[in-house]
């Protein structure tokens, strides 16, 4: 397996990743839209300089994902700019295998080469394997969004 830079011609790919993300992902929120919807714009991240995207690939084929982006921070915070961490995926044939432990990492390290201290990222409290896998990547809970529905 390798872990290299997405180019614009692994775009079908990741497009239907991201699908499958928010197919795992629909049941557990309730305000998002029916139909066809989007996360990210993955075709400008590709290309962007304050985004990595990155993929696994296996004799050729792609089968997973994940982004790092630098975002700047208010000025509140000891840190000008943080890490972010999204599109994590990996085909379930491939899942337990350490692949989303590799893909972290790799974004880890190119967040370090971009002198960044801190990188945060948002799951849903009902993945529960999600959240095992960033725990186990060391990541910690640190802050709680809630929401109420008024019509309900």
């Amino acid at each position: 397996m390798i872990i290299r830079p997405a180019h614009t011609e692994d775009l079908p790919v990741l497009l239907h990743f991201e699908q499958k993300i928010i197919e795992t992902e629909r049941p557990m929120d309730p305000t998002l839209k029916k139909g066809k919807i989007s996360y990210y714009d993955i075709e400008s991240y590709i290309t962007a300089k304050h985004t990595e995207v990155i993929v696994a690939e296996i004799d050729g084929k792609v089968i997973g994902s994940g982004y790092g982006q630098i975002r700047d921070r208010k000025d509140f915070f000891k840190q000008r700019q943080l890490g972010y961490i999204g599109f994590i995926y990996v085909e379930e044939a491939h899942r337990g295998k350490g692949i989303s432990q590799q893909i972290l990492q790799t974004l880890n390290n190119w967040f370090k080469t971009k002198g960044i201290e801190e990188i945060r990222l948002t799951v849903y409290e009902k993945n529960p394997r999600a959240i095992k896998a960033y725990e186990k990547a060391g990541f910690e809970k640190h802050f709680v969004e809630m929401r109420i529905n008024l019509n309900e």
